[in-house]
């Protein structure tokens, strides 16, 4: 068990089915012992002086029916050490509780609201669990956009009097995890840092371009004409494609796009209907443009390795030469 100061946020989506916790903390890796999601069923954030079984424990609980109050009153009324806890709830409904035990560190208290709780220990005051609140709730987009635009806001206020260590976010949603393997759609962490709010929404931006699809369909752009023909050049720099820059979205052109997908992990983003969506074509971009700069201020040292991007096939080896490298 450990004591630490933090401040977080349990909150739902009812409309996307989402339900997730964001947190941060002066203490090292807060993504270890605070957040707790299940789909369907709700999320938990234990901290203070933080009892771990309340996350694995209130889940069970919220999956039999238990309503998030219940659940707040179930696992703190047996509990010796109450007083020195901090939990936050929300259930499957979207209805929150929230406990803040009274030997809890100044400054300790919570703010329930509709389908949120936010909860803060050894915080600069009162406004910094209140930021917390209006800011989820004015907030527009998305979960990972609401939870964290409200971890920014409770910082602005102070946040934790100790200062900043580290953060995370966890959402959960039917089948939202990688390939739909399992329900955690959003899980990333920030164990150390001098920044961790800051830290965590670049991470959740590399994760969302990578592993998410959170675009509007109605941005996809269809690959025809100069857009097949840019994809085309691209690709060809990059080492992906050897073909003819047609135009036309061929066989061999969507074996090469298949294959940089796959390689820079945009497998939830492929699709088989001829169009791509922004964020790909633009990350596509980038790497090529990365590439093109590469060559120019490269000094080579082996002959034609500037030629070769990083989709082509590797060099065969030399005859006679040791595969494994060693000497």
């Amino acid at each position: 068990m450990v004591r630490f100061g933090t401040f977080s946020i349990v909150a739902v989506d009812r409309d996307r089915r989402e339900w997730g916790v964001a947190v941060q903390s002066k203490f090292i890796a807060v993504g270890a012992v605070v957040p707790w999601a299940r789909s369907g069923v709700g999320a938990i954030a234990t901290q203070a002086l933080a009892n771990v079984a309340y996350g694995p424990g209130g889940l069970d609980l919220l999956a039999k029916g238990r309503s998030a109050p219940d659940v707040v009153r179930a696992l703190t009324d047996g509990d010796p050490k109450r007083d020195e806890r901090q939990l936050g709830v929300v259930d499957g409904q979207g209805r929150a509780a929230a406990y803040t035990g009274t030997k809890c560190l100044e400054w300790a208290g919570h703010e329930v609201g509709d389908g949120f709780a936010c909860q803060g220990n050894i915080l600069f005051g009162p406004e910094v669990v209140a930021a917390m609140a209006r800011s989820f709730e004015t907030t527009p987009g998305d979960l990972p956009e609401r939870l964290l635009a409200a971890l920014g806001a409770g910082q602005r206020e102070g946040g934790d009097r100790r200062g900043m260590q580290s953060a995370a976010m966890l959402i959960v949603r039917p089948e939202g995890g990688y390939d739909a393997g399992s329900d955690r759609w959003v899980d990333i962490r920030v164990d150390d840092h001098a920044s961790p709010i800051e830290e965590l929404a670049r991470l959740f931006r590399l994760y969302d371009l990578t592993l998410l699809t959170r675009e509007d369909p109605a941005t996809l752009v269809p690959i025809t004409g100069d857009v097949a023909v840019r994809i085309q050049q691209q690709l060809e720099l990059l080492g992906y494609f050897t073909g003819r820059r047609s135009g036309t979205w061929d066989a061999a052109t969507a074996a090469a796009f298949a294959k940089f997908l796959s390689v820079n992990n945009f497998e939830n983003k492929a699709r088989t209907d001829a169009t791509v969506w922004p964020s790909v074509l633009g990350y596509l971009k980038e790497r090529a443009g990365e590439e093109s700069v590469r060559r120019t201020r490269t000094q080579p040292t082996v002959a034609g390795a500037l030629e070769r991007g990083p989709g082509a096939p590797a060099r065969p080896r030399p005859p006679g030469s040791d595969p494994t490298g060693s000497s």
